[in-house]
C-alpha cells in the first residue's frame, strides 16, 4: 500500500514523500516535486514488488547470479560439511550455466519457477561410456530438484543479510515440487533372520557387526563407518557421534549384540588406527561393505533393500514396541518429527492402548 505525504519547508517549496509497504517486504521511500511523479512511482514500485521485479539496491543491478555463486562458493561452501559440498557445487553449477549472466534484479520469482519446471523436464546427463547402454531416460525426482531449489535459497539468504546485494530472497516466493512420503521399507523378522545369517557367513568379518550396530542403534551408515574407539564408552554403554548429519552431536545406546561385538571387537584392535571398521588394505579410511552386503542380500533372498533401510528397520522396531515420535526422533537425531511421523501408523496399537487405559482410569470399565 502507499502512502503519499505531502510536505512544505520553510522557503514554501512542496513536495511529496511516498512510501510503499508490503507484507514480507521492506519499505520503499523516494521524494518527488509533482505529485504526479509521486503516483507514477508509487504505482510502478508497488507493482514490480508484487510481480518479484523490483530490487532496491544498486548492488542487484551490479552483480550477476554467476557473481552471487562464485563467491558463495568461494566463502561460504567450504565451512559446510565436506559430504554436502560436491552436491551444492554440482548443483549450483546448473544454476550458472542457465542463467549465470542475468543479473540479480532480473532474477525473479517466475524465472526461477520456470527453471524450477525446466530441472524437473530435463533428462539426467548420461554418464556411461557407451551412451547405448545407458538405458532408458532418467528425470529428477522432486526430492531432487527441492535440493537444487534449496542450494541456490542459501545462497540468496547469505547475500541478503551478510552482503547486502539483494533485499530479498526470491526462492521465498517459489513453490516447491511435493514430494512422495518418504519410504518405509523395513525387515519382516524372517527377512531380519535370514540377512544376519547370511551376513554371520560372509568372508567378511566387519560385516556383520556393523549391520548388528545399525539395527541396534538407529545410526547412518556414515555413522557407523565412522565410529572411533574414542567415540565408544563400553562401561557407559553409549556411542558418542561428535559429527551428525544435523550437526548436532548424539549419543547412542549401546545395548544387547551390538555392545558384547564391541566388547569382542575391543580387544583385537589394531594400533594403526582408531576406526572401529577400519579398512583392510587402508586402515586410516573405514571399510567398503557395499560388495558384502548386496552378496548378503542376494544369499538371504531379500528384494528392494538398501542399507539406509536398516535405520527404517530400527526405527519401525521401535514403534512397534510403543516409542513415541518424539522418542524416534530423539534415537534418530531429527530435530523435528515430521521425518519421523512416516513411521506413526507403526505405533497404532500402542496408541490405542494409551486411549484405553486412560478411559479405564477416569469413566471406568463401562464407560460411565
Amino acid at each position: 500500500m502507499a502512502t503519499i505525504t505531502e510536505r512544505t519547508d520553510a522557503s514554501g517549496a512542496t513536495s511529496y514523500r511516498v512510501e510503499v509497504r508490503l507484507k514480507g517486504y521492506p519499505a520503499q521511500r523516494a521524494t518527488f516535486t509533482r505529485k504526479t511523479d509521486a503516483k507514477k512511482w508509487a504505482q510502478g514500485t508497488e507493482s514490480a514488488i508484487r510481480e518479484g521485479r523490483h530490487f532496491g539496491t544498486v548492488e542487484a543491478k551490479r552483480h550477476t547470479l554467476a557473481d552471487l555463486i562464485d563467491r558463495y562458493t568461494r566463502d561460504v561452501l567450504p565451512t559446510k560439511k565436506t559430504a554436502t559440498q560436491a552436491p551444492q557445487v554440482q548443483q549450483l553449477g546448473w544454476w550458472k550455466d542457465q542463467i549465470g549472466s542475468k543479473t540479480l534484479a532480473d532474477v525473479t520469482p517466475a524465472l526461477l519457477a520456470e527453471y524450477r519446471d525446466t530441472l524437473s523436464r530435463e533428462p539426467i546427463p548420461c554418464t556411461a561410456k557407451d551412451p547405448a547402454q545407458a538405458g532408458p531416460a532418467r528425470y529428477r525426482t522432486p526430492a531432487t530438484v527441492n535440493r537444487y531449489l534449496a542450494a541456490l535459497s542459501h545462497a540468496f539468504t547469505v547475500a541478503v543479510k551478510e552482503w547486502a546485494w539483494v533485499e530479498f530472497n526470491p526462492l521465498l516466493k517459489v513453490t516447491k515440487p511435493k514430494e512422495p512420503r518418504g519410504r518405509v521399507r523395513f525387515l519382516a523378522d524372517d527377512e531380519r533372520e535370514r540377512l544376519l545369517s547370511a551376513c554371520r557367513e560372509s568372508r567378511n568379518r566387519d560385516l556383520y557387526p556393523a549391520v548388528i550396530l545399525a539395527l541396534s542403534t538407529g545410526a547412518r551408515q556414515q555413522e557407523v563407518m565412522g565410529l572411533r574407539w574414542p567415540q565408544v564408552d563400553l562401561t557407559r554403554r553409549v556411542a558418542t557421534l561428535d559429527d551428525t548429519k544435523n550437526g548436532e552431536r548424539r549419543v547412542l545406546p549401546l545395548a544387547g549384540p551390538a555392545l558384547e561385538l564391541l566388547r569382542e571387537r575391543s580387544k583385537v584392535r589394531r594400533l594403526d588406527t582408531d576406526l572401529v571398521f577400519p579398512g583392510h588394505t587402508r586402515p586410516a579410511k573405514p571399510v567398503d561393505l557395499r560388495t558384502p552386503f548386496e552378496t548378503a542380500l542376494k544369499v538371504a533372498e531379500i528384494q528392494d533393500f538398501h542399507w539406509h533401510d536398516l535405520r527404517h528397520t530400527a526405527a519401525s522396531y521401535l514403534a512397534m514396541n510403543g516409542a513415541s515420535l518424539a522418542e524416534i526422533a530423539e534415537v534418530l537425531g531429527h530435530k523435528t518429527l515430521s521425518m519421523v511421523k512416516r513411521y506413526a501408523h507403526l505405533s497404532e496399537a500402542h496408541t490405542a492402548s494409551v486411549v484405553e487405559r486412560m478411559n479405564a482410569r477416569y469413566f471406568g470399565e463401562g464407560g460411565k
